[in-house]
């Protein structure tokens, strides 16, 4: 899950780049009010907006004339940043007030993107089964405090504590001790079911503190969508279909890739290259769908924003409880606020993750948001509860102009000055661009140039096995070396000798996350090469995490 160079995320992930909000004042001490006694920065905005009207107070023509601009403005994205098409849902006071297309689903075809284009919002999932988990606690079925085990006997992790005492609520606030994207190699393209992968995480190392530091965990939302289907006694696509997408006629909405082949109008993914954008097939997420796996448009997400802001009813109809909604919206887990977050916006103080959803304050408001990093399709949605408004931006190509879109939507709901961010975001993606692939060329340029494998190809040759992904298999093909990871199918490189014992990891096929990389083998004391250590430059996908050791023949 992403965002410039994140999936779930994003994304993103993702990271993910997500937005957050509440808003203190701390006035307890004499140092402290002296302090109090200076504009800073965030106040001086906040009355420069002061007799600016939000959109929920304007009239018709004066909300329309602000929808206008926005869309006006929102055209502009075409000529800069190097998406396709894009679609927008807005949504304000229980209507829908804007959900459209820009763009075009691919190049190659020029259909345009609408309202009802289907995109997949990955990370935005999430909230889906923090309120698929929320219907069952209404329904007394569980509770948000029961222990993990209690519905998955199995679920192991690093520590034996850990793993007893980890909560359901635990998997949805990004506080297992895991580390951000830790083990999303395990999912990604390979054929092992979420109950295999969970299986496999007793081998990630622990990052931080259990419940006190923030690690964005794609895996321990598929321990969440197991104990939907184990409580709901259905499968977690058919649980979010029948109790969430249908009561809301999500009608175009689906939880996996394989529903596509009978269904139209619908944007195809690009990978963002050094020279462009290159157009790429659908990716199955069927085994991590629980954390991103729902395909939907802007018109059926501007009903789940409707739900959202109205606290779990839809048109008179309860989907969740108010508490429940209260209990997903509670902060969780604190995100620091970086430095440069705050020379980008000072207006946010204070980050946190409550249960699939983001928190942050901005311009004295909450927001409640998540991000979205799918192979080739980035997104992202935030809703601001006081003024019941919502924006989603949905794009067929991974940069982050949805940040852009959905803050300045976000100002146009405040009042708030106009701030160009799609020019500021589209510079710093350029450069972040640079920095990828500026990396890639570190790892794979020679450091000693002139030097040959220390032994024969021969000697490079074998099966390494690796506790937590499965086995690689090293093989020689026509005088080079041949890689393939075993339990991803599209995995296989050619190898070209860098220096010594290092070589240049080529895949053959492409993914839209990295490209290529290095591979070291090493020697025990007695110079057989015993173990492999992977370098492939990305944000995402931690090849570091594996650990290959030859097995005996």
């Amino acid at each position: 899950m992403k965002i410039a160079a994140h999936r779930r995320f994003s994304f993103c992930l993702i990271h993910l780049t997500l937005s957050w909000m509440s808003s203190w004042l701390l006035l307890a001490s004499p140092t402290a009010c002296c302090f109090a006694q200076e504009t800073s920065p965030a106040i001086a905005a906040i009355e420069q907006q002061r007799g600016r009207k939000t959109l929920l107070q304007c009239n018709e023509d004066e909300r329309n004339t602000r929808i206008q601009r926005f869309r006006a403005y929102a055209e502009t994205a075409l000529d800069g940043w190097p998406v396709p098409g894009f679609s927008i849902g807005i949504v304000q006071d229980g209507k829908v007030l804007f959900a459209e297309g820009f763009g075009v689903r691919t190049p190659s075809n020029s259909e345009a993107v609408d309202g009802d284009t289907l995109f997949a919002i990955a990370s935005n999932s999430k909230a889906f089964t923090a309120a698929a988990l929320a219907i069952l606690v209404d329904e007394k079925k569980l509770h948000w405090d029961d222990r993990v085990q209690e519905h998955l006997p199995s679920f192991r992790l690093f520590d034996p504590y850990v793993s007893s005492d980890m909560r359901v609520v635990d998997l949805l606030c990004h506080r297992s001790g895991l580390g951000t994207f830790s083990g999303d190699l395990l999912w990604y393209g390979t054929p092992y079911t979420p109950e295999e992968i969970l299986a496999r995480c007793r081998h990630l190392p622990q990052a931080g503190p259990f419940r006190s530091h923030y690690g964005y965990s794609n895996v321990m939302y598929l321990a969440a969508g197991l104990i939907v289907e184990k409580v709901g006694q259905k499968p977690w696509g058919e649980f979010i279909q029948e109790r969430i997408l249908e009561p809301l006629h999500m009608k175009r909405s689906v939880t996996s890739t394989t529903k596509l082949a009978s269904m139209t109008n619908i944007a195809s993914p690009h990978k963002n290259t050094e020279g462009g954008i290159e157009e790429i097939p659908w990716m199955n997420w069927d085994s991590m769908a629980a954390a991103g796996g729902i395909i939907s448009s802007a018109r059926d997400m501007s009903q789940w924003m409707i739900l959202q802001l109205n606290e779990g009813e839809w048109k008179g109809k309860p989907i969740f409880s108010k508490e429940s909604s209260d209990a997903m919206w509670q902060p969780r887990t604190i995100i620091p606020v970086s430095a440069a977050s705050k020379k980008r916006i000072p207006q946010t103080h204070f980050r946190s993750y409550a249960l699939g959803w983001g928190l942050a304050d901005y311009r004295g408001k909450q927001l409640v948001s998540h991000g979205g990093g799918y192979d080739g399709m980035y997104s992202h949605q935030i809703l601001i509860p006081e003024e019941k408004f919502g924006v989603i931006v949905l794009t067929n190509s991974m940069t982050s102009l949805p940040d852009s879109l959905a803050y300045r939507a976000v100002d146009m709901a405040l009042g708030a000055p106009d701030r160009d961010w799609s020019e500021e975001n589209l510079k710093r993606y350029s450069d972040s661009r640079k920095e990828f692939y500026d990396r890639i060329r570190e790892v794979v340029t020679p450091k000693v140039p002139n030097t040959n494998p220390s032994h024969p190809l021969e000697a490079y040759s074998g099966v390494f096995r690796c506790p937590l992904l499965g086995d690689a298999k090293v093989t020689v093909e026509s005088e080079h070396l041949v890689l393939q990871i075993q339990a991803n199918p599209n995995m296989v490189a050619d190898l070209e000798p860098i220096h010594y014992d290092t070589f240049r990891i080529k895949w053959r096929n492409k993914f839209a996350w990295y490209d290529d990389g290095a591979i070291l083998f090493i020697p025990n004391a007695t110079g057989e090469l015993v173990e492999l250590k992977l370098d492939v430059p990305n944000d995402d996908l931690w090849f570091h995490e594996l650990q290959f050791r030859r097995v005996p023949e």
